[in-house]
Order: C-alpha cells, then sequence, then structure tokens
C-alpha cells in the first residue's frame, strides 16, 4: 500500500516561449471593436509605447469579424493591410501579439457578418467551413510575421454561438459537447493548414462544467488535447472580499488539464470600484494566480474610451472604462500593477520556478462535472461554492491546497479535505478509506445538499467508515437553528487544545442547513457542539484515520456574506498538524497566507499576501528549525509589515 506522499502543482509554461506572458487585450481607443475602419497608426504607436514602457510583453488582437469577412468567400483586404501594419508596430515596439479570428461577441454585444443569416456556428456544415475558410486565409496571410506569438479561434464563442457563459446576464441556448469539440478540432486543423506554427487555444473563457459545474458545452477535458493552453476569463463579483480576490485562482487550479493555463481575460471598470480598490484588485488578482499555477496575464483592456453614442458602450457605458489607461493614454493604477508583477517575474525568473508541493489536496467530487444522471443542479452549485470555500480557508490556513479530481483517482495525501460533499462515488469513498488505511488523514464534512431531493449523505457505509451510529429518521433532518454553532473540544486535536472552542455561521436553504446527530460507535469525540452532541469525531484506521465533522461547516460558509476568515481555517491548520502536512512557511495571522516557489538553482521563496483591508504587521514562521527567512538585502524577515492587500516576498533559506 502507497504511503502517503507530497502532491505536485501544476505550472506550466508556454512551450514557444519560455516565457511568461504580461500584456492587455488591445483595441485602439479611436474606435474600438471598429479601430479598423479608421485605423490610426501613430495612435496606435502610442498606445503600444505606453504599454511597452511599462512592462507589457504583448496583446491580444482581434479581426472584429463582421468588418474582416464581409463575404463568404471574401476577406477585406484593406483591412488586412492594416492589420499587418498593426503587428510590424508591435515589433517596433518589442511586443507581440495573439490574434483573434472569430469575433462575434464583444462587450455584452453579438455581430454577425450580414451573410451568416442565423445559421448555426458549430453544426451546419457550410457555417462550420465558411469559419475554418477565414481561420485558414487569416493564417496564411501573418503567420510568417514574428510578432504573432500564438493564435485564439474565438472571443468567448459560448456567448455567441451558443452555451452560456456563467457570468450571468444573457445565455445563449446549450451547445452540445460533441459538435463544439468537432468544431474546436476543425478550427485548429485550419490554424494549422494555414501555414502557423504557433500555440494555439480557443477563446471560450474556460467556463466549462469541469470549473463552472454547468456545461456549456466547451469541456476542457475534450478540448485540452487540441490546444497549447487554457484561457480563464473572470469578471465574477460576490459578496466576500477574500472570496472576491480568490476565485480567478480557483479558476486557474480548477483548469489544470495538462496545458499552460493564461488568464486571457481579466480586470475590472473603474465605474464600479474606486482606483485604490482597482489597484488592490490587480495585484490580488496577478500573485493569487500565479501561486495557482498561471504563468500567463492579459488585462482587459489596454485603454478607456469615449464612444458614449457607439454600440456596445452606448447601452453598456460602464464597458468604456475598463482600460489600464485613460482615454488620453494616461497609465491608470492597474498598469502599473502590471509593471511591478513583471519586475517581480524578472526577479524570479519564472520560467525556472516551480510551485512547491502540498501536502494538502482537496478533493473535487465528480459530481461537479460528470453529469451522473438525476442530480439536482442546486446540489451541483453548492458542491462547487463549498469547493472554493474549502479552497479559501485553506490558504488562509496556509495549506497551499491542491485540487484533486475524483474522476482521476484519489492519492493518498498526508491530509485529504472533503468539503460539505452529499455525494462522492462509491469507488470515492472507498478510495478515501484505503487512502486513510496508508496512513492518511481524511476531514470530511457532513452535507445533506441544499435541496429536498434525496436529501442526506450518500455515504455508503457511513458508520462503519467514520466508527459512528447516526441518529436520523427516513426523510426528515435534523435543522441547525442557532445563527452561530459553538464548538468545544474536549480532547487536544493538532494545536487545538482541550477547552479550546470554535464558532461557525450557520446559513443555507431550509434542507441544507442541517447536521448530522450521532453517537460514537468506535471513533473518539474530540470536539462537541452547545448542545453536548458530537461535532467533531476522530476514527483510526490502519496508519491513519477519518476524521468526521458533522456540520456542514464550508457549506454554511460560501452562504454566508463576508464571512472570511473563519474557523475553518483553525480547524484545517489543526487538521495539518495531526497529518504532518503543514508547510514549510506560515503565517500566525488568518488575514494573510504563505506560499512557496522553487527555482531550479535551489533558491525557495515565499510569498506572503494579506487579505486584510487594514494593514498588517505579520509574524512568520518556519515549521524546519534549520530554515530561516530573509529580505532581499539578506536581513532577517521573521516579521514584516502589510499594506492594505499587500503582497511581500522573502527568500527561504538554510
Amino acid at each position: 500500500m502507497t504511503e502517503p506522499s507530497p502532491i505536485a502543482r501544476p505550472a506550466r509554461l508556454l512551450p514557444e516561449t519560455g516565457r511568461p506572458w504580461v500584456g492587455a487585450n488591445f483595441w485602439s481607443r479611436l474606435g474600438g471593436p471598429l479601430m479598423w475602419r479608421s485605423f490610426d497608426e501613430q495612435l496606435v504607436r502610442e498606445e503600444l509605447d505606453v504599454l511597452a514602457r511599462h512592462g507589457l510583453n504583448l496583446t491580444r488582437s482581434f479581426f472584429y469579424w463582421p468588418d474582416f469577412h464581409p463575404e463568404p468567400d471574401r476577406v477585406d483586404e484593406e483591412l488586412c493591410d492594416r492589420f499587418g501594419r498593426f503587428l510590424d508596430l508591435h515589433t517596433e515596439a518589442g511586443m507581440t501579439t495573439v490574434p483573434t479570428f472569430i469575433v462575434g461577441h464583444m462587450s455584452g454585444q453579438n455581430w454577425d457578418p450580414e451573410w451568416r443569416a442565423g445559421r448555426d456556428l458549430y453544426r451546419d456544415v457550410w457555417m462550420v467551413d465558411r469559419q475554418a475558410w477565414f481561420v485558414r486565409e487569416m493564417v496564411r496571410r501573418f503567420h510568417r510575421h514574428e510578432a504573432v506569438a500564438g493564435w485564439l479561434i474565438s472571443n468567448e464563442m459560448p456567448l455567441y454561438g451558443g452555451g452560456g457563459g456563467g457570468l450571468g446576464g444573457e445565455d445563449r441556448p446549450g451547445a452540445d459537447h460533441e459538435d463544439v469539440t468537432a468544431w474546436a478540432d476543425l478550427m485548429v486543423q485550419a490554424v494549422r493548414a494555414g501555414g502557423g506554427t504557433q500555440p494555439v487555444s480557443i477563446g471560450d473563457g474556460a467556463w466549462g462544467i469541469e470549473v463552472t459545474g454547468r456545461d456549456n458545452g466547451f469541456r476542457l477535458r475534450r478540448l485540452a488535447p487540441l490546444v497549447d493552453w487554457i484561457g480563464p476569463h473572470t469578471y465574477h463579483m460576490t459578496d466576500d472580499p477574500v472570496r472576491q480576490n480568490l476565485i480567478p485562482a480557483m479558476m486557474c487550479e480548477l483548469s489544470h488539464f495538462g496545458r499552460p493555463v493564461v488568464m486571457e481575460e481579466f480586470g475590472l471598470t473603474s465605474d464600479f470600484t474606486s482606483d485604490e480598490g482597482a489597484a488592490d484588485y490587480y495585484r490580488q488578482v496577478l500573485h493569487t494566480t500565479l501561486l495557482a499555477g498561471a504563468t500567463g496575464w492579459i488585462a482587459w483592456n489596454n485603454t478607456d474610451f469615449d464612444l458614449p453614442d457607439q454600440d456596445p458602450y452606448r447601452h453598456h457605458p460602464f464597458e468604456m472604462h475598463f482600460g489600464i489607461t485613460t482615454s488620453t493614454g494616461e497609465p491608470k493604477p492597474p498598469l502599473l500593477e502590471l509593471q511591478s508583477f513583471r519586475t517581480l517575474l524578472d526577479d524570479l525568473d519564472l520560467a525556472n520556478c516551480r510551485r512547491a508541493d502540498t501536502r494538502t489536496g482537496i478533493v473535487v467530487s465528480s459530481q461537479l462535472e460528470a453529469e451522473h444522471p438525476f442530480w439536482s443542479p442546486a446540489d451541483q452549485d453548492a458542491l462547487r461554492d463549498s469547493l472554493l470555500q474549502s479552497y479559501i480557508s485553506a490558504r488562509l490556513a496556509d495549506l497551499s491546497p491542491a485540487l484533486v479530481r475524483e474522476l482521476d483517482g484519489i492519492p493518498a495525501a498526508p491530509l485529504l479535505v472533503v468539503p460539505s460533499a452529499k455525494a462522492l462515488t462509491a469507488p470515492g469513498c472507498r478510495a478515501l478509506g484505503e487512502a486513510a488505511e496508508a496512513g492518511a488523514t481524511v476531514l470530511v464534512s457532513y452535507s445533506c445538499g441544499d435541496t429536498p431531493v434525496q436529501r442526506g449523505s450518500w455515504w455508503p457505509g457511513l458508520d462503519e467508515f467514520f466508527g459512528v451510529r447516526k441518529l436520523l429518521r427516513y426523510g426528515l433532518t435534523e435543522p441547525v437553528t442557532e445563527d452561530v454553532v459553538t464548538w468545544r473540544f474536549t480532547e487536544d486535536f493538532g494545536d487545538l487544545p482541550t477547552d479550546t472552542t470554535l464558532s461557525f455561521r450557520a446559513a443555507g436553504t431550509a434542507d441544507g442547513r442541517c447536521m448530522l446527530p450521532v453517537e460514537s460507535a468506535g471513533a473518539r469525540v474530540v470536539a462537541e457542539d452547545q448542545h453536548g452532541r458530537p461535532a467533531l469525531l476522530v476514527k483510526d484506521t490502519g496508519a491513519g484515520r477519518v476524521v468526521l465533522a458533522t456540520y456542514p461547516l464550508e457549506y454554511f460558509a460560501a452562504r454566508t456574506s463576508r464571512v472570511n476568515p473563519d474557523d475553518t481555517v483553525r480547524l484545517y491548520r489543526a487538521a495539518a498538524h495531526v497529518a504532518d502536512a503543514l508547510p514549510a512557511v506560515m503565517v500566525e495571522d488568518g488575514h494573510a497566507f504563505t506560499d512557496v516557489i522553487e527555482r531550479a538553482d535551489g533558491r525557495r521563496f515565499a510569498f506572503v499576501i494579506s487579505e486584510s483591508a487594514e494593514p498588517l504587521k505579520v509574524r512568520l514562521r518556519c515549521t524546519d528549525p534549520g530554515l530561516r527567512l530573509v529580505d532581499h538585502e539578506g536581513r532577517d524577515a521573521q516579521e514584516i509589515s502589510l499594506d492594505p492587500y499587500g503582497v511581500a516576498v522573502v527568500e527561504v533559506r538554510a
């Protein structure tokens, strides 16, 4: 039986580049999507120059489809000439670009070439042929230009061709994943047929079932073998500051399918935030996605616009102010954050770095992505949201978690967390039992789901597995009526001594706001709730143990606004003590977290990221007494100061 071992965390670079992409999606401020009709070479030169002067090395550019492909068998040669000059300007600026072909969706509006006439973009054979022809023709014209760094087939195709984007607002009708995969395969083949050897990807936003829990046809498992990178687009909104900051990192973690992950679109409109808030958000997204394995960042977008009478800005006016420069070309705070980040990447020599292995895995139930029959979408949402909350708590506990997909097999890592999961498959539960026998600590929090559909934990043989006897009656739950649940520890658990109390805010639907009443049948009760009922139980098994929380802690927090950090952070850290899963570096404050990047020359760098709106002074400690922390000048860095939502990097030395 394999003993528990650390989990490797991917962070792949694009093979053709050997360096990270740091750039911006590009429309000239004269025209936006219509820029090619009034192409101003001097203005574009100036716009690229300001990006290059601030450390950006790449743009993502767009063939606005109605203009470039005005007739089924004709491209506009004048616009192609202008795009060729656009590429020349990139070379002059020392930059490269990623052209995007099927640009029918942009900034809250869809545009068709007049000749489309409502044809299905994935299934109509003639329509697919015309798209492939257009892709091939554009690649044939430009693939030899040194400024082309890669190719993107579409811009958010689910919002244009069908499938929806998981962003709220308008979702297009669903798309069949077999049709979408065949369409994507043909488009990639068209790039290669046109002579393109550069990396290529789809431009779908990574909003498929593996990330969102909802199938829009763009399945990462099916698309990954066809492409050279996976590109999340994220414009989420939430009700908790820490959740808001870490959702892009979670999307990045869920996008790892054997390909590099590039944050292809992220950003914000300054109509929705202050300058300080914009800088904080960019700083958080850049650094947390780096720690989540991203190796490319393309902000949305390069400039503000002053086009109030032009669609889509007429009806989506906030879309005019997503720029990292103003409409007069002045840098905005996000551009300064990108500049600072690019300097950091150069100092780290990211191409020769890797994420440190982790000793903690969070189990992703196959119910998120496998489309098992007769499974409620609402329960799927609850599972996804609990998974996100678990990731946040594990991050704040400094555990640097990896996401372990049940579909890919569950390894015997030192600590495995199963967060508020109503259901795993029977083989998945068996694998967790085998991991515990081999020496893992398996921490499971009970959940009966979010709906009345087959309400309860679907864990086979729950009593025997956890060493308990459940005290439930069929069809009924044990509701949690208190607004706050309090636990008291009846014995030591990790770094939580006897009589420690933890508190958790209860929330959720009437069906989900429930706990599991049990009595011990071999397990040790290590914590009780305010009614004296078992709240946390440990059953030793083989070389390891299973730990049962009788409350859906992650689900409660996921359904609560402004909750982070909550005491789940302390519970996770205590479980890591029990499992011998503590990381090399920890911070003694639940409002900040650390993670380590290792370089090929043996040097290690600890990132310290604040999730506090107030300045912090935090103490760091190494779990190995043979290690110490120093700043860039070699001075002791055991105690550091962090600005609001700030980031610091210290070196870990022997």
